[in-house]
C-alpha cells in the first residue's frame, strides 16, 4: 500500500463506526459501531472477517485492559473480559437524569491508566454533557457544559490533554499533570473556522512526533496538526463522515479510519459506497502504543 493512499481495510456497513484502538500485545484492532452496540476485533495479519460482539446498548468508546477491553456504553462503563460476563465499573450519571439521557461518547486512557470519557447531549445541541475521569473506581466530572465531547488525546510528553466540543469547531488543549491527573486552564489550540476547514473535529490520535490527527466529520478528510497547532497535512477520504483514527500494525505506521453512514440517505450511500467501512492508510510517521486501563 503506497504511503498516503487510503483504501478499504474491511468492507462494512456500520451506522457509526468509532473508537478504533490497537493492541500491540495482541496485534489486534478493536472498534465499535456505536448505534448498533457492536464491538469488533480484527487481526490484519490473519485477515478475514472480524469477530463481532453485541452489547445490547450503544457503546461510545473502547479502551484496552489487561484481559479484554473496557467499554463506555450508554448506561455506564463496563469491563469486557476475554471470557466471562461484563462487569459494571461505573454508572453514567447523565443517562437516567430527567430530560437528558446523554450517553457516553469519545474517550481513552492516559499513561497512568485513568479512563477519560465524555458524553454527548441527547439532542446533540444542549450544553448538558461533560468530560469525566474514571480513576481507582471513582468517576468524577472534569469539564462541564459540553455538547459533544470528542477528540480526546494526550501529547507524547504527557504535558497536554487535547479535547473538543465538536460543534464549537475548535480543538482545545489543557496543561496536564499525569501524576495527579489535574488539568490547567484550557486554550484554543486549533480553530477550524480560521483555517477554513469543513466539518467538525471528531475522534483523534497523536503520533510519535507529537502531531495530532483529527477526523473531520462531514468534512470528508483526515487532517494533521503540528504540536504548535499548524495544519501540516490533509488526506481526503472516500466518504463524508470519517469518525476517528488510530495507529496500528506491527510498526504502528498504518492509520486506521472508522466511518459512518448514519447521516446518509439512499442517494448518499450509493454515491459513497465505502461509507461505513474501516479504511486504512500507510503513513510516514510512527504512532504511539495505546495505554491500557489501570483499574
Amino acid at each position: 500500500m503506497p504511503e498516503g493512499s487510503i483504501e478499504v481495510a474491511v468492507k462494512l456497513d456500520m451506522s457509526l463506526g468509532e473508537s478504533p484502538v490497537w493492541s500491540v500485545e495482541r496485534q489486534t484492532l478493536y472498534w465499535a459501531d456505536i448505534n448498533n452496540g457492536h464491538v469488533y476485533a480484527w487481526q490484519p495479519q490473519v485477515g478475514g472477517t472480524p469477530t463481532r460482539t453485541e452489547l445490547g446498548e450503544k457503546v461510545g468508546c473502547l479502551a484496552l485492559a489487561d484481559s479484554g477491553l473496557v467499554a463506555a456504553a450508554a448506561s455506564g462503563i463496563l469491563r469486557l473480559p476475554e471470557n466471562g460476563e461484563p462487569e459494571r465499573l461505573a454508572d453514567n450519571p447523565e443517562w437516567q437524569q430527567a430530560g437528558q439521557g446523554n450517553r457516553f461518547n469519545d474517550g481513552r486512557c492516559d499513561a497512568a491508566g485513568r479512563l477519560w470519557v465524555g458524553t454527548i447531549a441527547s439532542d446533540e445541541a444542549s450544553p448538558t454533557a461533560a468530560l469525566y475521569c474514571l480513576d481507582r473506581g471513582e468517576l468524577t466530572r472534569r469539564l462541564p457544559n459540553v455538547r459533544i465531547s470528542n477528540g480526546l488525546a494526550f501529547s507524547p510528553d504527557r504535558r497536554w490533554l487535547y479535547h473538543t466540543d465538536s460543534l464549537s469547531r475548535r480543538i482545545l488543549r489543557y496543561p496536564f499533570d499525569v501524576d495527579s491527573g489535574t488539568l490547567g486552564e484550557g486554550e484554543t489550540w486549533v480553530d477550524l473556522e480560521r483555517l477554513e476547514l469543513p466539518g467538525v473535529p471528531d475522534g483523534a490520535a497523536v503520533d510519535r512526533e507529537g502531531c495530532y490527527w483529527s477526523a473531520l466529520y462531514d468534512g470528508g478528510r483526515i487532517v494533521r496538526f503540528s504540536p504548535a497547532g499548524e495544519l501540516v497535512a490533509e488526506h481526503p477520504v472516500p466518504c463524508p463522515h470519517p469518525t476517528m483514527v488510530a495507529f496500528g500494525g506491527p510498526d504502528l505506521r498504518t492509520l486506521y479510519i472508522t466511518t459512518a453512514t448514519q447521516h446518509l440517505a439512499a442517494e448518499g450511500k450509493a454515491r459513497w459506497p465505502l461509507a461505513g467501512s474501516l479504511l486504512q492508510m500507510r503513513t510516514g510517521v510512527t504512532g504511539l502504543a495505546e495505554p491500557g486501563f489501570g483499574g
